[in-house]
């Protein structure tokens, strides 16, 4: 896995999609291009409320998530979209009545589903289109909202061009009726909403161009005789490595890999050692690469299953080493090239499920199983699906005939160069089997500039949806419905005047609510034409609404303080105590909502970049619970950030090179420092060569829009999206 690497531009661009809007994402790329990595950053730097699922237990386990079917409670069988048909009678399939119907979540469950900002679905290359509409049935129903996924965030990860999802010929027959392909993107639910594709384009695994070119040729079923011949350089069937080589098989099947391994083992001398997984709580060993029961000998080819977590990444996931030394309590690896042993040491992989917290605003992992080896396993062979998302550099491809679409691409990715590939079969033109719907959703894909006009797009729609979303009392409402609804179930004594209070809140809360619905339609009125009014008008409204609930949630907050002290006093009363402390944090929770929506309307009065606004936002809680605290980067005091870019560039920094010191897109510092034209305090010819200026500005007078899109289009390639914004805020200034 490579570390993260900030300066990539398209990483950057998807955690300000992410991060900063609403908008649905299709993340993917090549092999060997962060897409793990992207994961792991945003689970430990994100801002929303988020759970990630997957397909299968093992793409779960490894992207520290759950499974789909857990989460969702989805059956195995297939999902036809609407209600009451006659498939879904006959058993075989299920539809959105039997769904709903058979679905058994908790009230912390709802919550959670309720609370959550972003849903994570990883190696998406593998998820039914039936499978997704199934999702979106669920997020409508229990979030009670009729948009898609019921207004919920969703991150797509994977790549397409790799393995393809399952689906019985009998069951496609059926499908068919209902789907174009079995593809993700097929789902009617995305029919209905917009995903921007966004692709991680550096790859960090092999560094051969002559090799990538191969590889991107058999990804878009484009190779040529030429690059057959040169691939099938690699073909010798009858190739036996040499011992310590560490050439590692892949093969289709689990019982070749199984024999391959076995009949290694046997071949060396000395006694055997065997070594069985622990396991604890609810887990499935099916869902780890790790072996439950591993047999080894000195001498042995091992392969490492896991990344090392400690600073110095002494293996990684899919690391090559040789078994130096072993007894029943220790083993010792040797790596080529590489002096000294590794002592290794056992390894834990975790079950979770999610839940969330309300006293304190998260959403948690809660480990509920756990299984405990060595991360290691015998790497002589393995299936071509285990191996995705490994990394080698020498391999065997013993495949035959037997290739499934998208595993030659999957397989010879796994190598970091050609001179590392041998192979035991050739493979044949009808191999390569990119779908051809794969291709064409490629096509998809925004050319950078547009990509970079649709962000600003959806950050200034979220800008808009963050304050609508500020003035909503309906979570408010179901948080103390849901008190008064299952007060019988705390232990305490007086339980008619718990009752009572509890009836006295939730009719309080109400009297907010109609007060809330009658503002929110007011507001959607405004926020129509509130960029054309320059915001003045939302504004008042937004401080003068804000100054009432202000004063509402006060009052709520202080009956619910009193109720905790008089609480007290009465026997038995920790669990009521923690429940009032929730719904003490709910309501502070939107008085900090409130206040954020409050800043964000004068700064959109003020003109503030919509990047600047952001900075406005401080997060109303962290998305996960992480077990121990980390320390919070200093923030930038607001009006300083655009400053801060500009005392850079006075340091004769590039754009690059300020982007990359500060942790910020191109384009944030771009508009930071095209600003300052309008101020007169960045020249126009510090930007944009003087010969430039006037065909740029000839351009945008024929475009008659101040959309970058038309305008460079008319361009083309000799002017950047920076000198085209400088000339449009010069344009400005001298307009004004």
């Amino acid at each position: 896995m490579p570390r993260t690497d900030l300066s990539n531009a398209d990483f950057r661009l998807a955690l300000q999609f992410v991060n900063q809007t609403a908008q649905h994402i299709f993340l993917t790329g090549k092999a060997g291009t962060g897409k793990t990595t992207f994961l792991k950053y945003i689970r430990e730097h994100g801002n929303k409320k988020m759970a990630v699922v997957a397909p299968t237990g093992v793409a779960a386990i490894n992207a520290g998530g759950v499974t789909m079917h857990s989460f969702f409670q989805l059956p195995f069988r297939p999902f036809i979209p609407g209600t009451s048909n006659s498939w879904s009678q006959s058993g075989l399939f299920t539809d959105e009545s039997a769904l709903l119907k058979n679905i058994r979540f908790s009230a912390s469950k709802k919550e959670l589903i309720q609370e959550l900002d972003l849903l994570v679905i990883d190696e998406v290359s593998m998820l039914r289109a039936d499978m997704l509409d199934a999702i979106d049935a669920v997020l409508r129903h229990y979030r009670k909202i009729s948009r898609p996924f019921g207004g919920l965030q969703v991150l797509f990860i994977g790549d397409l061009h790799q393995l393809p999802p399952v689906v019985d010929k009998s069951a496609w027959e059926v499908l068919r009726n209902y789907y174009q392909s079995p593809f993700f993107f097929d789902a009617l639910v995305l029919k209905d909403c917009s995903m921007v594709y966004i692709s991680l384009k550096k790859i960090y695994r092999q560094k051969d161009a002559a090799f990538i070119d191969l590889l991107n040729s058999i990804r878009n079923n484009m190779i040529t005789e030429n690059e057959f011949n040169v691939l099938h350089k690699r073909y010798e069937p009858g190739f036996q490595p040499a011992y310590g080589e560490q050439y590692i098989t892949l093969t289709t099947h689990n019982a070749r890999a199984d024999a391959i391994n076995k009949h290694e083992l046997a071949k060396l001398s000395g006694s055997g050692f065997s070594f069985e997984a622990e396991m604890n709580g609810d887990f499935d060993p099916g869902s780890v690469t790790a072996e439950t029961q591993l047999w080894l000998k000195k001498g042995a080819q091992v392969m490492f299953v896991k990344n090392d977590k400690g600073e110095n990444r002494r293996y990684f996931n899919g690391k090559i080493g040789t078994v130096s030394g072993i007894t029943q309590t220790e083993i010792r690896v040797r790596f080529p090239d590489e002096t000294g042993e590794l002592e290794i040491e056992k390894e834990t992989w975790n079950n979770i499920r999610y839940h969330y917290n309300r006293e304190k605003g998260t959403v948690e992992e809660e480990t509920i199983g756990s299984f405990i080896q060595y991360p290691v396993r015998l790497a002589w062979a393995i299936t071509i699906h285990k191996s995705q998302g490994l990394t080698f550099d020498k391999a065997i491809i013993d495949a035959g005939a037997s290739f499934a679409p998208g595993q030659v691409y999957v397989a010879l990715s796994r190598l970091t160069s050609l001179e590392g590939l041998v192979l035991y079969s050739r493979i044949h033109a009808g191999s390569i089997m990119t779908d051809p719907r794969v291709i064409a959703f490629s096509q998809a894909e925004l050319a950078s500039f547009q990509l970079q006009e649709r962000l600003q797009q959806e950050q200034a729609v979220f800008v808009l949806r963050l304050i609508e979303e500020a003035f909503q009392w309906s979570k408010i409402s179901a948080v103390f419905r849901n008190h008064y609804e299952t007060h019988g179930n705390l232990l305490i004594q007086s339980k008619d005047q718990v009752a009572a209070w509890a009836k006295h809140m939730l009719d309080k809360v109400e009297e907010d609510v109609l007060v809330a619905e009658k503002f929110g339609k007011q507001l959607s009125t405004l926020l129509l034409s509130a960029k054309e009014d320059g915001y003045g008008p939302l504004q008042q409204r937004i401080v003068a609404a804000g100054n009432y609930f202000f004063k509402e949630v006060d009052l709520l907050v202080n009956a619910v303080e009193k109720r905790k002290t008089e609480s007290r006093k009465t026997a038995r009363a920790k669990k009521y105590a923690k429940e009032l402390a929730g719904l003490e944090r709910t309501l502070l929770l939107k008085k900090e909502q409130l206040k954020q929506a409050v800043r964000m309307s004068e700064g959109l009065v003020k003109g503030l970049d919509v990047n600047d606004l952001f900075d406005l936002i401080n997060p109303v809680s962290p998305a996960v619970e992480k077990g121990k605290k980390e320390e919070a980067a200093p923030k930038v005091k607001k009006g300083e950030t655009r400053r801060l870019s500009l005392a850079l560039f006075r340091e004769n920094k590039t754009v690059t090179e300020i982007a990359r010191l500060r942790g910020l897109a191109v384009t944030t510092i771009e508009n930071h420092l095209t600003s300052f034209i309008v101020t007169g305090e960045v020249d126009i010819h510090e930007l944009v060569a003087q010969e430039k200026i006037d065909p740029i500005l000839e351009a945008i007078r024929v475009a008659g829009d101040a959309l970058l899109s038309p305008v460079k289009e008319s361009l083309g390639g000799a002017f950047s999206y920076l000198e085209i914004k400088a000339v449009m805020k010069y344009r400005e200034k001298t307009l004004n």
